[in-house]
Parts: structure tokens; sequence; C-alpha cells
């Protein structure tokens, strides 16, 4: 990982604001095989972010697409064997081509078969960010976990130990989702204080937050990077995506589905102008 050495990270709303530019400037192509229960959101929120989405998850242009593409992101949530294959025909080929691989391994734990799955990746593919839930992280990292379906049921406490272990094990910067989200790179542990209740009313949001930071790893990379390192990239997507998610609930939209709208909303609009994040106080180290 790029300039990963430093784990120190020092981040403000200046910082945000430049890095949603960069992406604005840069289009990055974000290839995507992921979930079919939450296409259309993950592909409109890179695109909001200033990505350029593309859904090719046939095994017969995956690898293909992903040696062209920017970041590719890895979403077991619907995987059939077949797309197993097929994702790590493109994790492999986006780790030849040094494009950052972000793996979302979403239900691991519910069933053998997910379990399977993600270990087959995480033994092929490089991957350079690992996205979870709080029942995902932990049962990744060895720990027991409360997995329902696809969703945690875990209260989430200490989860700064699986994060950091899991991090270091696989040479990744992890995210594990919740209502404080937890940012490690194996050393430093970072809470990130942004976000709000409502952002779990609706399905897709856990997902989006995957390619939020697929799109976001892409400012880590490159001839001249805006970014230097995956946890600086990570810290500022885990705040902006939890302003959006801010701002979104501050119009009180009357349900679950005009929040959803509203919340897309925000993000294009963060991502045009960032002024007002105050992200140095959303982030708190141990």
């Amino acid at each position: 990982m790029p300039g990963e050495e430093d784990a120190h990270v020092d981040i403000d709303g200046e910082r945000v604001h430049r890095a949603l530019s960069a992406l604005s400037d840069r289009s990055p192509l974000v290839h995507h095989l992921t979930n079919a229960v939450t296409t259309s959101e993950t592909a409109n929120i890179t695109l909001h972010w200033g990505g350029l989405p593309v859904m090719a998850d046939a095994p017969a242009e995956a690898a293909d697409m992903a040696a062209g593409a920017d970041a590719v992101l890895l979403n077991t949530g619907t995987a059939s064997r077949d797309d197993i294959d097929a994702m790590i025909d493109a994790g492999r080929s986006a780790n030849d081509a040094g494009s950052p691989v972000v793996l979302d391994p979403v239900g691991y734990g519910a069933t053998p078969h997910r379990v399977e799955s993600v270990g087959r990746i995480l033994d092929a593919v490089d991957v350079d960010i690992i996205k979870g839930n709080v029942g995902e992280i932990r049962g990744l990292a060895g720990e027991e976990a409360a997995v329902r379906g696809v969703e945690s049921v875990d209260e989430g406490d200490a989860i700064d130990g699986a994060a950091r272990a899991l991090a270091a094990e696989h040479d990744a910067v992890v995210i594990a989702s919740g209502p404080v989200d937890v940012v490690s790179d194996g050393e430093a542990v970072y809470r990130v204080t942004a976000g709000h209740e409502r952002m779990g009313t609706f399905v897709g949001s856990g997902c989006m937050l995957g390619s939020t930071a697929a799109t976001f790893a892409t400012l880590a990379h490159g001839d001249v990077p805006p970014l230097g390192t995956h946890t600086e990239a990570m810290l500022i997507a885990t705040v902006a995506f939890g302003v959006a998610g801010e701002r979104a609930a501050a119009g009180d939209p009357p349900g679950p589905a005009s929040y959803r709208t509203a919340f897309m909303d925000a993000v294009a609009a963060l991502a045009v102008e960032a002024s007002g994040i105050d992200a140095a106080g959303r982030i708190h180290t141990e």
C-alpha cells in the first residue's frame, strides 16, 4: 500500500474538499462485481462522488474490465460460485495493474458458502481495503460474531482489536461500519463519528459505503496521487459518507424512501461543495 508506513494522518475540512475536487477532476473508473440487490444504489453513489461506475461481472470479461479500471470492488452479497471465480479473476487482474481492490464480505459467517467464498478471494487476491459491518469484521478476524442473514446483530463492543488484527493479517486498511465507524491500518485505530441512524432505514447503505471506499481509494494511486495513503483515503471517505447522511436527515424527509433520495442528493451536493465539514473533529485515535 503506497505510503502506509506513516500511520498518523492529519485531516481537516480543506483536505476533504481537495479530495472531492480530485475525484471530480479524475473521474476514476470503478469496476463493481457486486450485490444484485443494490446495483443501482452503488452505481449512483459512485457517479455522485465523481467516479464512473461499471458493473461487468460476466466471467468472460470481468478480468479484462478490471485491467483498465482505476479500482475494483468485490461485494459477495449475492455471489454464486461462478461469481466468485469472476471476482478472483478481476481481483488478480487489478493486482497486476496496480489498482486498488476493495472487499465487502457481505454476510460473512451467515452460511458456509459465504465463509468459503470470502476465504477463496482472500487466498487468491491481494486486497487493499476490507469494508464490513461489525459482525463481518469480527468473524473475519476469527472472533465470535452475531450475523443474521446479511445483517450484523452484534453490539459492536471492542471492535477495535478485531479491526486492527484483520488489517495487520492482510496488510490492508479495514473499515468496520457501525454507529461509530472504526478504521485501522493494522497499527493505528481511528474512530469516525459521522453519520445518522436513518442511514440504516433503507437497504443498500452498507454496499454504498463499499462503493464509496473503492472510489476514494483511487486517490492514493496514480503518477501523482492526491492522497498519500489508503488510511487517509478511507478516513476521508467515511467522514464524507457520514456527513452526507447527516445533511440528508437535516431536512427531515418523511419516510425511508424520501430519505434515501435526500441522501443521494446530499452526496452529489457534497461532491460539489464540501464547505463546513469539521473533519478533524470527527476523527479520534486511541
